[in-house]
């Protein structure tokens, strides 16, 4: 079990932000990155700190596959970083 693995099954909100990053075709890619516990650890506390937990369950609910996160999302920037890794390697 990997430790977003584990945060998503202890807390709501992360698990918003695991299905975000599952959605958006990057939870893998945040597995591998340097420092990935602590990368995902300000993810996380990022999704917590987010006001938008009704809006993003919604939108989650709505989007079978997205290119992009929502306006809102804190995470936005991360996503797109992950993405552009991603289509380096």
């Amino acid at each position: 079990m990997s430790f977003l693995d584990y945060l998503i099954s202890v807390d709501a909100r992360t698990a918003l932000m695991g299905s975000m990053m599952q959605k958006l075709g990057v939870d893998k890619q945040l597995k591998v990155v340097p420092d990935d516990v602590g990368v995902t650890n300000r993810a996380v506390d990022r999704c917590r700190s987010c006001g938008h937990q009704d809006e993003c369950s919604t939108w989650l609910d709505e989007h079978q596959q997205a290119d992009d996160p929502p306006d809102y999302c804190r995470n936005r920037d991360l996503i797109a970083r992950l993405r552009h890794a991603a289509v380096g390697q």
